[in-house]
């Protein structure tokens, strides 16, 4: 089994992913809301490119059980029932609903992979229960960092260089790429205190100013979520 990891969408083509088992991070912070979404009883995530899409298919689905979720540039959309904040996704909202969701980074990317063969979704509340998936499946994988406007971003590079970790105390015998050695290089320098990392990046600096403080505490939280996103069909599920 080999790991690489892509720090951002930008330079990748998305037919780069066809038959590839792929895994996209968005720390702050659309793969830790889908995580907290499906683990709190949202039937599905429908992750879309753009706000235009997400309204139109939004139309035409169950009316009651669907709820538009996302942000742009952080704050919530005009007329969404949601933003990005994993916070907002508690069980009394999302339970047994679908969610069309749009976020400036995370859901790109998801779309871009589309073409992969497994594509799933992790956060730092997860990894351990991805790892454990992808051992099972056993072929090789590619680490997808959503970055920031396709730049690099620290929270997403550290996350992929845990779940590296994660995968590497599990077994023993797993092949890295220059990339993958590069991010858990980052993770062992930069990851020891997550939630400092997140807190001390680009990205976590702007949410702070916006008011998003709590949102960067409940993402620094690893594995508390026994879940598995899988996006199949245009859906983001939970795994089984």
């Amino acid at each position: 089994m080999k790991l690489n990891v892509l720090f951002s969408p930008g330079n990748t083509d998305e037919l780069y992913f066809t038959g590839k088992t792929t895994v996209v991070i968005d720390v702050l912070r659309a793969s830790t809301t889908i995580v907290e979404a499906l683990k709190n009883g949202a039937k599905d995530v429908v992750p879309v490119a753009t706000v235009e899409f997400a309204v139109k298919i939004s139309g035409g689905m169950f009316c009651g059980q669907t709820l538009l979720g996302g942000e742009r540039n952080t704050k919530k959309i005009e007329g969404f029932a949601l933003g990005n904040s994993p916070l907002e996704y508690k069980s009394e909202i999302v339970n047994g609903k679908s969610i069309v969701f749009y976020s400036t980074n995370g859901t790109k990317a998801i779309v871009k992979a589309k073409f992969s063969e497994h594509l799933f979704i992790s956060a730092l509340t997860n990894m351990n229960a991805v790892a454990k998936h992808l051992l099972e499946l056993g072929s090789d994988c590619v680490i997808l960092c959503a970055g920031n406007n396709n730049l690099f971003s620290l929270e997403d590079s550290v996350c992929a260089g845990a779940l590296i970790e994660e995968i590497i105390n599990l077994e023993k015998t797993v092949l890295l790429s220059d990339s993958a050695k590069a991010a858990l290089g980052l993770n062992k320098s930069f990851g020891k205190n997550k939630f400092n990392t997140l807190t001390e990046s680009e990205h976590g600096k702007i949410l702070i100013k916006n008011g998003f403080n709590k949102d960067l505490e409940f993402c620094s939280k690893e594995n508390n979520a026994n879940v598995v996103p899988v996006y199949s069909n245009s859906v983001i599920k939970t795994l089984g």
